[in-house]
């Protein structure tokens, strides 16, 4: 997937559909996620997260756009940030609203993956 580029899915369930916009800033890949990552959207979010092309990857996914995670979305979080951090890289969370971070923090990935409030802290190295 190229940076720049926008992936959907067409499935549109009860939270309705995701988007990804990719691009880069400072060397770092910057995902900007909307809607809702569920079990139906979430190979949208995996492709996205895809950095195996990639050595020492950092990604940041900017999530105020995130109106719902389920487990699978959380699940897709959890493997791209060991994926990750093998291969020398992280991954940041971003702007995550007030009821996404109820739901991260409940499971404790908020303790397992940097979140921070803003996307500038997040591009912050």
């Amino acid at each position: 997937m190229s940076e720049g580029e926008m992936t959907g899915t067409e499935h549109a369930g009860q939270t309705g559909q995701l988007t990804v916009v990719i691009t880069a800033t400072d060397g770092i890949r910057v995902l900007t996620v909307s809607g809702g990552i569920d079990h139906h959207t979430g190979d949208t979010l995996r492709q996205a997260l895809d950095t195996s092309d990639t050595p020492r990857p950092r990604v940041v996914v900017d999530m105020r756009q995130v109106t719902f995670i389920d487990s699978s979305g959380i699940n897709i979080f959890i493997a791209a940030h060991r994926a990750l951090s093998e291969a020398g890289g992280w991954l940041r969370l971003a702007a995550i609203g007030e009821s996404v971070m109820r739901t991260l923090s409940l499971v404790g990935l908020d303790a397992v993956i940097d979140c921070r409030e803003t996307l500038r802290q997040a591009l912050t190295i």
